[in-house]
């Protein structure tokens, strides 16, 4: 009888054995690569995902910024990406360039979550290359306009300057009527002037990208424009001036600062108490009537190894971060802006009053030229070599014009080698 039972008992636990391994087996195992603090939050998303996909099994791995760029070469080369992962849209091009993003283009046709409709045309494009899309937008990020209500009513006022010359206008009347600065222009960074030279319709590169245009009239129309707030004393030169943005702006050292949604919080929690109902964000100017002006479209975008064995199982993972529901709940537990319009339903941005300026501006947007040279181009040489300079006036803007388009075809020189090679075939 105990052996019988013995017997019996070894017979289903070989079964069951059999059965839980086919169940495993079955699973399919996917590893997904964030950065920063999404890669430490997202994880909280995954319960959900694997409820609705009980076969699928995300392991998620979180990467530091600063170290990110280098560690998705690194297994690149080595052939150990993962399955999906996270990239600014900026780096797209490069990637794409390397061969190691999947084209998107049959997902996308075939998804009923995910298509160009739903999300912000300009964030869309930063994920098109050649008519094919490599990357989905995750999360947005665009530059708007913090100014001080208070400050710019003293002046006339009673809005935010929808124009370049009312910016500047209003720039003057600050400077006469409480001897300070107006417009934070940090010389430290390139975004203001690529931002103006878009906003004025300034192709930055020509011929399919091969060659520099910083020299053409539209983008030293903007240049012209920027510098005369250095020269005319209407914003500060010396960066050591402005140790502490948000002391500066509540104090009134300057009263108009061109950044980005993360400030909104930092700028509840950091500013006077006094200041808290004087200040707001509106869309960026334009250089003539067509308010608002372009901004440029950030943040980042969800990508699919093209090496991966298991990419439908990827793919649905996805499809899952770009509900609009899950950029919702996202959003909640970082405060990153969601890529799909249909999130901004929400009554959290529909009654937030500094968040409007984003929507808004979000629907005017332009990319900058979709290179894989270009980060080199705008921190090594825009930032480092044409800014500061001009606001010093250590060289003329035309001498710095012709000096950045000059080191900028040296950057691109290599991009016109792999052209002409691509044409000569």
């Amino acid at each position: 009888m105990n052996k019988t039972r013995t017997k019996y008992l070894a017979i289903v636990f070989l079964v069951l054995s059999i059965s839980c391994s086919q169940q495993k087996s079955d699973k399919v195992e996917i590893n997904f690569w964030a950065m920063g603090v999404e890669g430490e939050t997202v994880a909280k998303l995954i319960p959900e995902f694997e409820k609705q996909n009980p076969n699928i099994k995300v392991k998620v791995l979180q990467i530091a910024w600063i170290a990110a760029h280098e560690k998705l070469i690194t297994a690149f080369a080595s052939e150990t990406l993962p399955d999906v992962f996270q990239l600014g849209n900026t780096w797209i091009p490069e990637f794409e360039a390397i061969s190691s993003i999947e084209p998107l283009n049959k997902f996308v046709s075939k998804s009923s979550v995910i298509s160009k409709e739903k999300f912000f045309d300009g964030i869309w494009e930063t994920n098109v290359l050649d008519s094919t899309v490599y990357g989905i937008p995750w999360y947005v990020d665009t530059r708007v306009m913090f100014y001080r209500t208070d400050i710019l009513k003293a002046v006339g006022y009673n809005n935010a300057p929808k124009t370049w010359a009312e910016l500047y206008d209003a720039s003057k009347k600050i400077k006469q009527k409480f001897n300070s600065y107006s417009f934070f222009i940090p010389t430290n960074e390139w975004l203001p002037f690529i931002l103006f030279g878009l906003q004025n319709n300034a192709e930055l590169l020509k011929n399919k990208n091969q060659y520099a245009n910083f020299s053409s009239k539209e983008f030293k129309e903007a240049i012209v424009y920027l510098t005369k707030f250095y020269h005319e004393d209407l914003a500060p030169v010396d960066m050591q001036q402005v140790l502490n943005v948000y002391q500066a702006f509540g104090e009134g050292f300057f009263s108009i600062y061109i950044t980005g949604p993360w400030n909104v919080t930092e700028f509840q929690n950091r500013l006077p108490k006094d200041v808290q109902d004087k200040w707001m964000t509106a869309p960026l100017p334009s250089p003539n009537n067509e308010y608002p002006g372009y901004s440029l479209p950030g943040g980042s975008s969800i990508v699919l190894n093209a090496k991966s064995k298991n990419k439908e199982a990827a793919w649905k993972w996805i499809e899952f971060l770009s509900s609009y529901k899950t950029q919702y709940e996202f959003y909640k537990l970082v405060s990153s802006l969601p890529a799909v319009k249909k999130s901004w339903e929400y009554p959290e941005f529909v009654n937030d009053r500094y968040i409007k300026a984003f929507y808004d501006q979000l629907q005017r947007t332009k990319p900058a030229p979709k290179i894989p040279e270009w980060e080199q181009i705008v921190f090594q040489k825009v930032q480092q070599e044409m800014v500061e300079p001009i606001a010093r006036k250590r060289i003329s803007i035309d001498d710095a014009l012709k000096k950045l388009d000059e080191d900028v075809n040296k950057v691109l020189e290599k991009r016109r080698y792999i052209l002409s090679k691509k044409h000569a075939k």
